[in-house]
C-alpha cells in the first residue's frame, strides 16, 4: 500500500516542474520581445524628433524665403542706443530704429547694414564688400615664373627687388638708416620686353598677396565708379597686407589732364585723382607696394611720376646682345634641338624684343613639326627669324628701340 501512494505523488510533482519550466521559457521570450519593442519605440521616437526638427528648419527656411528682401544701406551716425541715421541704397537719408540685439561695437559710421523694407529699421550689420572685379583681381595661385626665366634684365631685377621685396621682408633696415622705403615703381619700355613677366616673378617670389588690375578696368562708364573701384582696390590691399598691387597699362587712366575734355575724359581724370590720393594721401601704405607698367611714359601725368608716388622709374629696354643670348638660351633649353649656333641667331635678331625672340623659337618648333621631325635644326631657327622679320616689316615696326614706344 505504501509503495503505491509514493508513486502517485511523484507524478504531479514532475508535471508541475515541467509546467514551471515552460512558463519560465515563455516569460523569458516575452521579456525579450518586450525589450525589443521598447528599443524599437525609442528608435522611432528619436526618428520622429529628428523629422520634426527637419520639418521645423524647412518651415523656417520657407518663411525666410517668403519674407520681402532687405534694403542695403550705410550707417551714417548713431544717435543713441535705439536710433541711428542711415543712407539707403537710393541715396535717401532716414532716422531709423536699431535692432537691440546687434553688437554696439560694430555699429560705427560707414558700416554696411540691412534695413527692413517697411520700417527701414536696422536689422543686421553686413561685412564690407568689394567690387567682384576688384576682389577677383587677387592672384591666388603663384605664377610659374622665376627670376632666372627673365633673361637680360639683371640690373632691373635688382632694382625691383630692392624697392618691392626688401621693404616687405626687412623693413627694419630702412628704419635703421632713417628713410622711408619706396612706395612703388613704374616699369616703362617697349611692348614685349618683360614688364609683366618681371611682375609675375615678383609675385612668385614674395609671400605678400598679389593683386593685378589692368588700367582699362578702372575706367568705368558711370560717374564715381572708377574712383570707387580704386578705393576698394587699396582697401583690399590693406586688408590683405602685406600686399603688392600691379597696375598694368596704367596709361589707360594716367594720361595727362587736359582743359578741353569730354565727360568721359573727365571721369577718367577723376579716377586718376583718386589714384593720386591713394598713393600719397593721409592713409599710410606701409605694407602695400605698387608696381605699374606702361609703354607710353610720354603721355603720363606729371603728378603721377613725381617722387613719393612712384619713387623709381625703371626702364625695361630691348635686350642687347648678351640679353638676347640669355633669352634664346632659356627658351631653346626647354626644346628638343640638334646642335645649334645661338651666336649666329643672336646676330640676326638685333632689335628683337623678348616676346619676338620667344616667337622665333616657337615658330622654329612649328617648322620642325610640319616636317614631321621631333628636333629643331639651325635651318628652322633661321627660317623662323626671317618670318618674324617679315612680320615686323608688315606691321611697320622699326629696329630702333625708341620707335617701339607708343
Amino acid at each position: 500500500m505504501g509503495t503505491d501512494v509514493d508513486k502517485g505523488s511523484s507524478e504531479p510533482l514532475a508535471k508541475d516542474d515541467k509546467d514551471l519550466k515552460s512558463l519560465e521559457a515563455d516569460y523569458a521570450r516575452l521579456s525579450d520581445e518586450a525589450q525589443r519593442l521598447i528599443s524599437e519605440r525609442i528608435q522611432l521616437e528619436n526618428d520622429l524628433a529628428n523629422v520634426k526638427k527637419r520639418a521645423s528648419r524647412l518651415d523656417e527656411e520657407v518663411r525666410i524665403l517668403k519674407n520681402p528682401p532687405l534694403i542695403v544701406g550705410h550707417l551714417q551716425d548713431v544717435l543713441d542706443d535705439e536710433r541711428a541715421i542711415v543712407r539707403s541704397s537710393n541715396g535717401t537719408v532716414f532716422q531709423v530704429s536699431i535692432n537691440q540685439r546687434l553688437s554696439k561695437d560694430r555699429l560705427r559710421p560707414g558700416a554696411r547694414v540691412a534695413l527692413n523694407q517697411d520700417t527701414l529699421s536696422v536689422i543686421e550689420i553686413l561685412h564690407d564688400a568689394w567690387d567682384p572685379m576688384v576682389s577677383g583681381a587677387e592672384m591666388v595661385e603663384t605664377p610659374d615664373v622665376d627670376y632666372e626665366t627673365v633673361g637680360g634684365l639683371d640690373e632691373q631685377i635688382l632694382q625691383v627687388r630692392e624697392a618691392i621685396e626688401l621693404p616687405l621682408d626687412n623693413p627694419e633696415l630702412f628704419r635703421k638708416v632713417g628713410i622711408d622705403p619706396p612706395k612703388g615703381i613704374l616699369l616703362v619700355g617697349p611692348p614685349g620686353c618683360g614688364k609683366t613677366m618681371l611682375a609675375k616673378a615678383v609675385a612668385s617670389h614674395t609671400n605678400a598677396s598679389f593683386i593685378r588690375m589692368v588700367g582699362s578696368e578702372l575706367a568705368q562708364k558711370y560717374i564715381g565708379e572708377g574712383g570707387r573701384m580704386v578705393r576698394e582696390l587699396f582697401s583690399l590691399a590693406k586688408d590683405k597686407s602685406p600686399a603688392i598691387i600691379f597696375l598694368d597699362e596704367i596709361d589707360a587712366i594716367g594720361a595727362k589732364r587736359l582743359d578741353s575734355a569730354t565727360s568721359g575724359d573727365r571721369e577718367v581724370q577723376r579716377t586718376l585723382m583718386q589714384l593720386l590720393a591713394e598713393l600719397d594721401g593721409f592713409d599710410s601704405l606701409e605694407d602695400v607696394k605698387i608696381i605699374a607698367a606702361t609703354n607710353r611714359p610720354d603721355i603720363l601725368d606729371d603728378a603721377l611720376l613725381r617722387p613719393g608716388r612712384f619713387d623709381r622709374v625703371i626702364e625695361i629696354p630691348l635686350p642687347d646682345e648678351a640679353g638676347r643670348k640669355t633669352i634664346l638660351g632659356i627658351h631653346l633649353g626647354k626644346m628638343s634641338t640638334t646642335r645649334v649656333n645661338i651666336a649666329k641667331i643672336v646676330e640676326q635678331t638685333e632689335g628683337f624684343s623678348g616676346a619676338e625672340l620667344k616667337a622665333t623659337t616657337v615658330e622654329s618648333g612649328m617648322i620642325a613639326i610640319r616636317d614631321d621631325r621631333s628636333k629643331v635644326k639651325q635651318e628652322d631657327l633661321q627660317l623662323a627669324v626671317e618670318r618674324i622679320k617679315k612680320k615686323r616689316e608688315t606691321n611697320g615696326i622699326s629696329s630702333s628701340p625708341d620707335a617701339l614706344y607708343g
